[in-house]
């Protein structure tokens, strides 16, 4: 099992919106192949709601409910990408071999 300083932040939260890690050393087993997954996907659906959002903040039609649509799913995606990244930075803490 990894030390408790190692835990890998899973792409997703559990009940009560509380971060999820995975303690194991097996960086190709079901749940971390799950989690890259997972990741690559957010990461994939962010990109394309960010070319919508563009497309959105440029049409002069779009109304205040459209505005706030857009607004709730660019939250959604920016905590995903969020989590994403800061899973990715421990990852790299982690494997940093010049770590202190």
């Amino acid at each position: 099992m990894t030390a408790p300083n190692e835990l890998r932040l899973l792409p997703w939260s559990g009940p009560e919106g509380k971060s999820c890690y995975l303690n194991s050393d097996d960086n190709a087993g079901y749940m971390a192949r799950l989690a890259d997954n997972i990741k690559a996907a957010q990461l994939g659906m962010a990109a394309e709601l960010l070319e919508h959002a563009s497309a959105v903040v440029d049409d002069q039609a779009a109304g205040p409910q459209d505005l706030r649509r857009l607004a709730k799913e660019l939250t959604r995606a920016l905590r995903d990408v969020s989590r994403v990244a800061t899973s990715r930075g421990h990852l790299l803490a982690v494997s940093d071999p010049h770590r202190p």
